[in-house]
């Protein structure tokens, strides 16, 4: 399964965001401009994570993009739902019932398809590692040099806006 580049803009977005709790909304403009990303395009996953529920979105001038609740509450699993949609990864077009096994009798196929059901837990597994994992969990992995550093580059675009 390969997941859009929108799901690592969010997760990064989000965590930047817990690192500047309390400092107030954050503009597109400056999220985009920290990781060198296209704003337009950025925004739409910034919207899509408002619509989650997972950020606030406050208009104007001085508006931008706030976590709409602690980053404890906020799983992977909830940013990749938000960007990506909720669908499963994997679905089975019971394809066993087609070409020769379309000669086989339905009661054949009375149990799910083997390979639905390996790929099913798969799916289960990864999802459950990342509703198992917060925002606040990988801002506390992140080196305290890191973490300031992006502070401090987001308080020096502060004082030019």
């Amino acid at each position: 399964m390969r997941m859009s580049e929108g799901v690592e803009w969010g997760l990064h977005c989000c965590v930047t965001l817990a690192w500047l709790e309390g400092e107030g909304p954050v503009s597109t403009a400056r999220l985009a401009a920290s990781f060198a990303l296209p704003a337009a395009y950025l925004n739409k996953r910034l919207q899509a994570l408002v619509r989650a529920g997972i950020l606030t979105s406050t208009p104007g001038a001085r508006g931008g993009f706030q976590l709409a609740r602690a980053p404890e509450r906020i799983t992977l699993m909830d940013v990749v739902a938000a960007i990506e949609g909720t669908e499963d990864a994997f679905r089975c077009q019971e394809i066993r019932r087609q070409g020769a096994g379309a000669e086989h009798p339905v009661r054949e196929f009375g149990r799910p398809c083997g390979i639905s059901t390996a790929m099913r837990k798969a799916e289960l597994a990864w999802r459950r590692e990342l509703a198992a994992q917060t925002i606040a969990d990988v801002a506390a992995g992140t080196p305290a040099s890191a973490v300031e550093q992006t502070r401090r580059w987001f308080a020096t675009e502060r004082t030019h806006t």
